[in-house]
């Protein structure tokens, strides 16, 4: 028995990577897992694998950057389950390159995903925990939303965004009975980095760059960010490079923009000339 048994968890962007391994994890502990993601054939495949093993999930196709259908999920699943205890906002897009060079489309689809994404999780599900009286949020933020990256500007705004969201909130849930965390990981190897739009940039040499960093399977990352929600941390930073890198940013801010240009060197240099 863990504190994950027969409780009702919803993931979004639950049809591969972090949110994958998370459905896949809880659903071992016992929960009832709600997987959702816009990738409907994958989230079904994700959901129709973890029933073969005799355990509970059901998939959902989601735009999580439309209200309606997120509150609808939610709506759906306390109509179906009477309760939601955990609701996982993880869905996430990133796009690369220098903001010379994005344009407004590309902040919009990362904005809308990212932030809005997670607001439109959190604006669904916080009334039904406030008069549950219980109930944990934990959304998916990056460590770049705890220290400045270059490259992949939007990306981070996102993540911040999400980071002063979720920390605010927590104070204001504390008193309700609900609890918030945010998910700080560093490198993990998931398919993100392949998927992403990269513009005006040599996407191989980027990779060739990253893959290249230790870092986490998603596995590895679920069971971490699970230790962290039973220990209720309010910031769940995931790898060695990624602790390292957060507390040299609370340390030495300056210290760290010196670290950061260095190391993201490689990156600036995959950008295509014009």
């Amino acid at each position: 028995m863990t504190i994950f048994s027969e409780k009702v968890a919803i993931i979004t962007g639950a049809a591969s990577g972090i949110g994958r391994a998370l459905g896949e994890e809880l659903a071992r502990r016992g929960s009832r897992v709600v997987l959702a993601d816009v990738k409907k054939d994958q989230v079904n495949e994700v959901a129709g694998k973890i029933q073969k093993t005799g355990l509970d999930a059901r998939a959902f196709a989601l735009d999580v950057s439309d209200f309606d259908a997120v509150n609808n999920l939610v709506t759906d699943t306390v109509a179906e389950y009477s309760r939601i205890d955990y609701m996982f906002n993880n869905a996430g897009i990133a796009v690369g390159g220098e903001v010379r060079d994005i344009s407004i489309d590309d902040w919009r689809s990362v904005i809308d995903i990212n932030l809005y994404g997670v607001v439109n999780g959190v604006q669904s599900v916080y009334p039904v925990m406030v008069k549950q009286g219980y109930g944990h949020i934990v959304n998916t933020a990056s460590i770049e939303g705890l220290v400045p990256f270059p490259g992949t500007v939007s990306y981070a705004a996102s993540k911040f965004g999400v980071v002063g969201l979720s920390t605010s909130l927590r104070l204001e849930g504390k008193e309700l009975g609900v609890r918030v965390s945010v998910v700080c990981p560093g490198y993990i190897k998931t398919a993100i980095f392949y998927d992403s739009k990269m513009v005006n940039t040599d996407r191989e040499k980027v990779l060739k760059h990253i893959t290249k960093m230790p870092g986490f399977t998603p596995d590895e990352c679920a069971v971490a960010v699970l230790r962290g929600v039973e220990r209720n941390q309010a910031i769940i930073v995931v790898t060695k490079m990624a602790k390292f890198m957060y507390l040299l940013q609370r340390f030495s801010p300056n210290l760290m923009s010196r670290f950061m240009r260095w190391s993201s060197k490689p990156l600036k240099d995959a950008r295509i000339s014009d």
